[in-house]
């Protein structure tokens, strides 16, 4: 799988997703995975299996964020899609 990092925009919105008190936990386990692949250098990640479960639940649901649904796509974007 190539190596993806999450880019400067996507992780600025999952940053303000974490700190908006009245996101859901889908939308919060999303932009953790997001901001965990985030910067430099390190070993890649990938997004576990629960957390672009919550990532596809978010895209799904019409009333969420669009920063919500940057974080969760850029999270399910970085998922293993090995099944």
């Amino acid at each position: 799988m190539a190596d993806k990092r999450t880019r400067t925009k996507a992780a600025s919105d999952a940053s303000a997703v974490l700190q908006d008190g009245r996101t859901s936990k889908d939308s919060k386990s999303a932009a953790a995975s997001t901001l965990s692949q985030a910067g430099k250098g390190g070993e890649s990640k990938h997004t576990s299996p629960d957390a672009a479960e919550a990532a596809s639940n978010v895209l799904q649901n019409k009333s969420t964020s669009r920063k919500s649904k940057s974080a969760a796509g850029s999270a399910l974007s970085q998922a293993d899609q090995d099944k």
